[in-house]
C-alpha cells in the first residue's frame, strides 16, 4: 500500500476520491431521507449522455457532462414543481432521453469507445491535475451549503412544516439538485458512470441504520464515504480492479455490517 503512494496517478486518484467523498458524504443523507435514489440514477445517465457528447465532439467529456447534467437536474426539478407529475415520472422521462442521446453520440464517436470504458467503470489513471482543481473549487463552493444544512434538514424531515414556516423549500430543492448533479459528474472519473449513483446512496443508507439523529447520520455518512473511498482505491491498485467497483463493493460490505448490527440489536 505504501508503494502505491509513490505513484503520481494514485496520489491524484486518492486526493480526488477524498474530495468527492466529502461532498457525496454530505449529500448522501439528503438523498436517503428524501428518497432521491432514482434521481441519482437519472443524473448518472445524464452524465453518460454528456460524456458521449464530449467524445463525439473530441473535447474534454466532463466539461460537456457538467452543464448537461446540471441542466437535466434543473429540468427534472422544474417539471416536478410546475406540473402534477410525480418526481419519479419526471426522472423517468429525462432518464430515457439521456440514454437515447448517449447511445446516438457514442455510436458516432468512432475510435473513442475505449475511452468511454474508463468513464463507465472509473479509472485510477483518468484523474488529471485539472480535475483536482475543479473538485477543490467545488468543495470550497459547497461550503456555502453548510449554512443551509439546518433548513435543508428541516425540510427533509418535515417539508409541510418547513413550508408553513416560510422556509424557501423550492429554492433549496433546486440548489440540492444542482449540487447532486455536479458532485455526480466530478465523481465519474473515480467511480464511473454506472456506479456513481451508489456513491450517493450507500454511505447514507449505512449511516441511517446506525444513527438516531440527522446530525449523527451526516457525520457517519462522511466517515463511511471517506473510509470506503480510501480503502477501495488501495484495493483497486493491489487487485487490479476498476476503482469504482472496488469502492462500491466496500461500501456494500459496510452496509451489510450495519444491517447485521441492526438486526442483532433489534433481537436483543
Amino acid at each position: 500500500m505504501l508503494d502505491a503512494l509513490g505513484y503520481p496517478f494514485f496520489q491524484r486518484a486518492l486526493l480526488a476520491g477524498l474530495l468527492v467523498s466529502l461532498l457525496s458524504g454530505l449529500l448522501s443523507p439528503f438523498v436517503v431521507q428524501r428518497r432521491l435514489s432514482f434521481l441519482g440514477d437519472g443524473l448518472a445517465h445524464a452524465a453518460f449522455a454528456g460524456v458521449a457528447l464530449g467524445l463525439f465532439l473530441r473535447g474534454e467529456p466532463l466539461w460537456f457532462a457538467l452543464p448537461f447534467t446540471f441542466l437535466v437536474a434543473m429540468a427534472i426539478t422544474l417539471v416536478k414543481e410546475k406540473t402534477e407529475l410525480s418526481e419519479d415520472t419526471a426522472i423517468g422521462v429525462f432518464f430515457a432521453l439521456s440514454v437515447a442521446l448517449g447511445a446516438v453520440f457514442l455510436s458516432k464517436a468512432r475510435g473513442y469507445v475505449g475511452d468511454a470504458m474508463g468513464y463507465l467503470f472509473g479509472s485510477l489513471l483518468a484523474v488529471s491535475p485539472g480535475d483536482l482543481w475543479a473538485m477543490g473549487l467545488l468543495l470550497l463552493f459547497a461550503l456555502f451549503l453548510l449554512p443551509l444544512w439546518g433548513p435543508l434538514a428541516y425540510a427533509t424531515l418535515d417539508r409541510e412544516l418547513a413550508l408553513s414556516d416560510r422556509v424557501p423549500v423550492v429554492l433549496h430543492d433546486y440548489l440540492l439538485s444542482g449540487f447532486l448533479a455536479v458532485s455526480l459528474v466530478l465523481a465519474v472519473k473515480v467511480v464511473g458512470i454506472i456506479l456513481v449513483a451508489a456513491f450517493l446512496v450507500i454511505p447514507g443508507a449505512a449511516a441511517r441504520l446506525l444513527s438516531r439523529t440527522f446530525a449523527g447520520l451526516t457525520l457517519l455518512s462522511l466517515l463511511l464515504a471517506s473510509f470506503s473511498t480510501v480503502l477501495g482505491l488501495f484495493l483497486s491498485f493491489l487487485l487490479d480492479w476498476p476503482s469504482g467497483a472496488s469502492i462500491v463493493l466496500l461500501q456494500a460490505a459496510l452496509f451489510g455490517l450495519a444491517f447485521v448490527k441492526t438486526v442483532f440489536s433489534v433481537r436483543k
